[in-house]
């Protein structure tokens, strides 16, 4: 029978390294967060390299992320801690201590999602300002109409897969499907940032609520989610190039 592997002290700085590196290693193999947010940390990066960003901007986004990777990789090592002294067995101090670890990637992420918007949005909003311009000019009517194109679109699909009802199960999550298709009119239509905010967190939430009511998997709200949001920028889209 294998022998328990002792824990050995390192010996030299390599070693040491070494361990850093399999703790990382670890992290992301075992937690799908840790693998989110190297994943987001990564593409991040990437694309301020792609907008050549100011050397100040860089630094400042770099840290905040090595802030959120930092938090995450501490509320691994606590719960691992945890659940070696703890085991199965519940205690309501070490349900207290990984809420609050957890509690601390959730306001680095709030803090990161905040240097990003700030950093990246006058980037990536420019692009696309006409398109939104020309949406604008639509009046209510045109999101209605896209609002009942994506329901069609809905039923059809659901039609054509033979599982579900219109709005109750199925593929895709026609509520999803409908709190996007909203956001992204509310989007075109009013081009205020706040409110495009607000409404997305509204269509979350109905989202969320279908996957929490095991109504939905994850894939069938993303579905939703993608077809609402498509259809109607695809609608408002083709409109404004008529108009011109």
């Amino acid at each position: 029978m294998e022998q328990d592997k002792e824990l050995v002290k390192p010996k030299n700085v390599f070693e040491s390294l070494n361990c850093a590196i399999e703790g990382i290693i670890y992290a992301v193999r075992h937690q799908k967060h840790t693998r989110y947010f190297f994943a987001a940390a990564a593409a991040s990066l990437l694309l301020s390299l792609l907008l050549n960003l100011p050397a100040v901007e860089f630094v400042l986004l770099s840290i905040s992320l090595v802030i959120l990777l930092f938090a995450e990789m501490i509320n691994t090592a606590v719960e691992t801690t945890i659940d070696l002294v703890c085991g199965k067995t519940y205690h309501p101090l070490a349900k207290i201590a990984k809420d609050v670890a957890a509690g601390a990637v959730l306001i680095s992420s709030i803090a990161v999602f905040i240097m990003g918007y700030i950093i990246f949005s006058k980037y990536l909003m420019t692009p696309f300002s006409h398109i939104l311009q020309a949406g604008s000019v639509f009046k209510v009517h045109i999101a209605a109409v896209s609002l009942l194109i994506v329901l069609i679109a809905v039923v059809a699909s659901k039609a054509y897969l033979g599982k579900g009802t219109p709005l109750h199960g199925g593929m895709p999550s026609g509520h999803s499907a409908v709190a996007f298709s909203l956001w992204a009119s509310v989007v075109l239509l009013t081009l205020n940032p706040v409110i495009t905010l607000l409404t997305f967190i509204m269509a979350l939430m109905v989202s969320h609520s279908r996957l929490v009511a095991g109504i939905h998997t994850k894939f069938e709200i993303f579905l939703g989610a993608l077809l609402g949001t498509g259809l109607t920028f695809l609608i408002f889209y083709i409109f404004s190039m008529i108009a011109k």
